[in-house]
């Protein structure tokens, strides 16, 4: 930690005490420190996260559910960490805006470059298969899609389709993931009127509160650990700030995703998450079924109920 525990008031020296083992990430820079409130408790979370090493934008929403929490039980308790859905502004359930709903656990999650792949571990019984299929040509997504959703017929499996939500729309996929950037231009309501579940990627707080505005079918976290795939954005969040995820976005069914493989797997689920997304530990096996295989035996007890 960069920033001295003597730099911090005392419920902010209190609150990294008592949370930085399982919360704090190495702190990159010490920007000077901004606040939207006088309020003496937001002051001290937001003090306290930046020292954890949480972005300003986490750091702003962990301060003002703290804020919201402490009013709500009558007492600040640095101990405590923010985790009622209403403290940080979120709706009840139901909600009538909900995308279709999906099982709570999707059991393993395997995401997938082609439709060969996708047909290939839906054969496995990998109960959950995504196609991330990379291309520029209208004409080529559309192809891939549509043998994708295809490819799953006559298996259990389920297909997500990332990305493309058109192709996913026109080939009758079960549903369509989406980033955090898709959200701004993708048509949700389209997404949503074709009965397609939603599944959204978050990498912190302000994103997973993001995404629980459009009140999708379930919500991914990650990267919980490093991951050599794509420049993640944000640094891996790591297992407990993974488990203080799923703890607030419990009403969802949750994706944890990013550098997870069968040694991680216990912790992983540890958290509570109801599926684990994996890349590299099955498309980079030597036997990618066997694998497969493995990491679903580790998953049971884990339901993934249609």
């Amino acid at each position: 930690m960069n920033l001295a525990v003597n730099a911090l008031s005392l419920e902010a020296a209190a609150i990294v005490a008592a949370h930085q083992a399982a919360l704090a990430l190495p702190v990159e820079s010490q920007a000077a420190m901004t606040y939207g409130s006088t309020d003496p408790v937001y002051r001290a979370a937001k003090q306290a996260c930046k020292a954890m090493g949480f972005v300003e934008i986490d750091a702003e929403c962990l301060a003002q559910a703290w804020q919201a929490m402490t009013r709500r039980t009558g007492r600040f308790d640095a101990k405590a960490w923010p985790e009622e859905p209403a403290d940080f502004g979120m709706r009840p359930w139901p909600r009538e805006d909900a995308f279709a709903p999906c099982p709570k656990a999707l059991g393993l999650y395997a995401v997938l470059p082609d439709a060969a792949w996708v047909g290939r571990m839906a054969r496995a019984g990998v109960p959950t298969v995504q196609l991330r299929f990379k291309s520029d040509d209208a004409s080529a997504i559309q192809r891939e899609v549509q043998a994708a959703v295809d490819a799953v017929r006559g298996t259990d499996a389920r297909i997500f389709i990332n990305d493309h939500w058109q192709a996913a729309i026109a080939a009758g996929a079960y549903g369509v993931h989406l980033g955090q950037e898709d959200m701004d231009v993708a048509d949700l309501a389209a997404i949503r009127a074709a009965g397609l579940r939603l599944g959204l990627s978050s990498h912190g707080y302000a994103e997973m509160l993001r995404a629980d505005r459009v009140s999708p079918s379930y919500i991914a976290m990650g990267a919980v650990f490093p991951t050599t795939l794509k420049r993640m954005a944000t640094a891996p969040q790591g297992a407990g700030r993974l488990h203080a995820y799923a703890r607030l976005m419990r009403d969802y069914p949750l994706v944890a995703i990013g550098g997870i493989d069968a040694s991680k797997l216990p912790e992983v689920l540890a958290s509570g998450v109801g599926s684990v997304a994996v890349v590299r530990a099955i498309t980079g096996a030597d036997n990618p079924e066997a694998a497969a295989a493995q990491l679903q035996s580790l998953m049971t007890p884990l339901r993934s109920d249609r």
